[in-house]
């Protein structure tokens, strides 16, 4: 005989996950919810859509994640893309490169964008592949300067590859959501 689980609540969230190219979007995404992470670079062409359940303090989550494509050929789609989001995270790399230091310059632009097509909603920022970079040398001032003028819930450092902080980030954007749209 199976067991069904009651759940206080059924919470159903669009979440669009946003940022420059080869960021880590995807593996992110596939890292908190299948648990795995691929090393090729594939870019994600216009977006993709993944649904995830899991239960929360005793609630039942549908999230249903938006892998937004960063390219600029694919910006006149993005809207369509954002509409209905409740929540967002933008992901920047801390790469010690060209590429990982543009990503950073770009999350204004991001959030801009998003507060365009979803008004204030609950942002939070990832600052990806923390595996490949000194702790040390990252400046903690600058990141919390950002947060704070830019109003994110926080901001969080992870890998992808191996799992830093990624449950992390995700769970505290899905409890903002929970509190922020509590019925």
């Amino acid at each position: 005989m199976t067991e069904f689980k009651k759940h206080n609540k059924h919470y159903k969230y669009k979440i669009p996950v946003i940022g420059d190219p080869a960021v880590g979007k995807t593996s992110l995404i596939q890292k908190y919810t299948k648990g795995s992470f691929h090393n090729d670079y594939l870019p994600t062409i216009g977006a993709q859509f993944s649904k995830y359940e899991e239960d929360i303090d005793g609630d039942r989550v549908s999230l249903f994640l938006w892998d937004i494509a960063g390219q600029d050929t694919y910006h006149f789609l993005r809207p369509a893309f954002y509409e209905g989001s409740k929540g967002a995270i933008i992901v920047y790399s801390l790469e010690e490169s060209k590429q990982g230091k543009l990503s950073y310059d770009h999350v204004d632009e991001w959030h801009d964008e998003i507060k365009e097509y979803c008004g204030t909603i609950p942002v939070i920022l990832i600052g990806n592949k923390v595996d490949l970079v000194d702790k040390q040398e990252l400046n903690e001032k600058k990141i919390q300067k950002l947060v704070k003028k830019r109003g994110f819930i926080g901001h969080y450092r992870t890998s992808a590859k191996n799992g830093t902080g990624v449950l992390t980030a995700f769970q505290t954007l899905v409890k903002e959501l929970i509190n922020s749209y509590k019925i």
